[in-house]
């Protein structure tokens, strides 16, 4: 069959159409793909979380994720360091509290001399000019494994609200004094961020930031973590006898985003956070663009795990489709990403400039 030689039109098409207007010339070379991405990532927009265990022991990997390691305070001020170097500007921790520190109350959360006031005192005496975040929550300390306070009513138990908010605040006053830069609520009780913003103001306080973890959902993304704090089983096991779901919000849900995000800014907020991150993509995009706070989304256990449960067996190329994750939530509207995979990205993102 003859080839038919393709010819464009000589008239030009209305608006700037084809051919005159050819969209791919601003893809063909590498510098022009730079110079026209509307979207950049950077080191400065991660945070990294960091598992701290008690002891001396060696990194303990956390065999849900890979890559993800539980360290003690000593090796996490090692972390804390190399990420500054990275340009990486903020950590995130989460103590792995031992079983018989746990109770039915979670007192060991406001406990001044507790593993995770030592590690903050640890890295910031090391690390002065980089951010400490700690989630402000009771789930790595109660025996139940729930973020509040577990109440027997005659329906049936229940989470406390407000007895749990006022441990919330013993909680955040404790960590503020360790010297942590940020506290994360992600607990998802009403009330609490407002309570905690007067609570660190009557300490004096005042300069630390609230991330408020204003939608937090009740997903299924977050069993690796589960495991990695060592909560996991205590849920599984039934003994709380209470839901998630009666705090965190419906996976279906969009608007109730938009009241919790009004709640926390009138209460007192500096940032407020999506949880999970990739898949709810639409929330993060609401809330960015409804108020003037920075918006921030935490691409959560189960959502890295999948990325490197599949890179592992060789179906995708794990640190593209990684990178490719936190550019969606970049684009969507996050200012920052807490991200388990996030050294190794900076590290990339480095070597590429």
């Amino acid at each position: 069959m003859p080839t038919i030689p393709f010819v464009a039109s000589s008239s030009p098409a209305p608006h700037g159409g084809y051919p005159h207007s050819r969209l791919r010339r601003l893809r063909q070379a590498p510098w022009a793909r730079e110079l026209m991405a509307e979207t950049q990532l950077t080191p400065s927009d991660l945070v990294l979380p960091l598992f701290i265990q008690e002891g001396e022991e060696p990194p303990t990997p956390i065999e849900a994720l890979p890559k993800v390691f539980r360290y003690s305070i000593t090796q996490a001020v090692a972390q804390a360091r190399q990420a500054e170097a990275l340009g990486i500007p903020m950590v995130a921790l989460f103590p792995c509290v031992p079983s018989h520190k746990k109770s039915p109350s979670g007192q060991e959360a406001y406990n001044p001399n507790n593993l995770a006031c030592q590690a903050i005192k640890a890295i910031k005496a090391a690390c002065p000019n980089v951010g400490v975040m700690v989630d402000v929550a009771l789930d790595l300390y109660t025996s139940h494994g729930h973020d509040g306070l577990l109440q027997q009513t005659p329906k049936g138990p229940i989470i406390a609200n407000d007895a749990t908010v006022q441990a919330l605040c013993q909680q955040a006053l404790c960590l503020a004094e360790a010297g942590a830069d940020a506290l994360g609520p992600s607990d998802m009780m009403d009330g609490r961020v407002g309570a905690i913003r007067s609570t660190l103001e009557r300490f004096g306080f005042e300069d630390t930031l609230i991330v408020a973890y204003s939608a937090k959902y009740a997903s299924a993304l977050y069993g690796p973590y589960r495991a990695a704090v060592g909560s996991q089983g205590h849920l599984a096991s039934g003994a709380a006898g209470a839901s998630k779901a009666t705090y965190q919000q419906h996976p279906a849900n969009a608007k109730e985003a938009l009241r919790e995000g009004a709640q926390d800014v009138a209460e007192g907020a500096d940032v407020l956070m999506v949880k999970p991150g990739t898949f709810y993509l639409d929330i993060i995009h609401t809330l960015s663009h409804t108020y003037p706070l920075p918006v921030w989304a935490y691409h959560v256990s189960g959502e890295y795990a999948m990325i490197e449960a599949a890179a592992e067996r060789g179906w995708i190329d794990g640190p593209a489709v990684l990178h490719e994750a936190l550019l969606s939530l970049k684009r969507a509207g996050a200012g920052a990403i807490l991200c388990y995979g996030a050294v190794a990205v900076a590290q990339t993102l480095v070597k590429s400039h």
